[in-house]
Formats: C-alpha cells, structure tokens, sequence
C-alpha cells in the first residue's frame, strides 16, 4: 500500500521525469533529421604567390571555404623550407600609405568562405623564394578544428591574382 506521502513525492517527480523524457526524446528526433550540425569541414583554393619584384618579401593568396555548420579559425601558415609564411593584414595608416601587420586568427565563417586579396589578408613569404610564373610552391595552413590542411599556390606575376 502507497502511503500518502509517497502518493505526494511520485506526483512532485512525474512532471520533471516526464519534461526529461519529452527533452531529451526532442533532441534525438533533432539530430536524428541532421539539423544538430556539422563540424567545419575546410577546402584551401585559388593559391597564388606573386613573383617577388624584391628581395625581401612576396605574398601569397588563398580562397578558403567551409561547407560545415560550425564556423573555424585560421591559426597559421607554414611556408616552404627556409622561409617565414605568417598571416597578414593591410593596414591604411594614412591616405595612399599603407603597411602590413601580423593578423591573429581569422574566423572562416560556417557554410561561407575567406577569400584573401592584396588589400586585405594574405601570406607573407620572407625571403621569397626565386620564382618564375607557373611555378607551384606548397604552403600548409593551420586551422583550430581542422588541423593542418596542405595548399598549392601558382606563382604569377603581380596585376594576375584572377585563377
């Protein structure tokens, strides 16, 4: 026989026992019809590493995509041996001057892309390696969900970042 403080304690537990059930029942159908997302999922693109007009520096270019449902971060780069690759920005400092400067780590937006370009982010490669057009130098970018993710660039001259 359930005694009357029992009968009182069993009602007290149902609700929450039954929002539990309700929940956690909710959350499978959920990522059972795939909306629960999907890890960044990165492709490295459209390299380009201008021919160096200088002997201290060139840049090089990628587009990056993510078809995942959680957005990542580029964290940084490694260049060929025996040069330095990092991330830059340009930066205007006064009207027609500008400068670049070490970027942190850049966000690549979940379902979108981050297309790099000379007046906004790019690899620095210092020294630049001798190049001629055609030439293919490998790079790999570090990024904080995806790992390492290895990128071929084109060298070309500079007016023809367009692949």
């Amino acid at each position: 026989m359930i005694t009357s403080a029992a009968r009182t304690a069993l009602r007290s537990a149902a609700a929450p026992l039954l929002a539990g059930v309700l929940t956690l029942g909710c959350l499978t159908a959920w990522t059972l019809a795939g909306n629960a997302g999907t890890p960044a999922e990165v492709r490295v693109t459209e390299g380009r590493i201008l021919v160096p007009s200088n002997t201290e520096a060139t840049a090089a270019f990628f587009t990056i995509s993510n078809t995942g449902t959680t957005a990542d971060e580029l964290t940084g780069v490694t260049g060929p041996a025996g040069h330095r690759a990092m991330v830059g920005r340009d930066v205007e400092v006064a009207p027609g001057a500008h400068r670049m400067e070490m970027a942190g780590a850049i966000g690549v937006p979940a379902r979108g892309a981050l297309r790099m370009a000379p007046t906004d982010l790019d690899v620095m490669v210092s020294p630049p390696p001798r190049l001629a057009p055609g030439d293919r130098v490998v790079f790999t970018l570090h990024f904080r969900d995806s790992g390492a993710v290895e990128a071929e660039a084109v060298a070309v001259r500079p007016g023809r970042l367009e692949p």
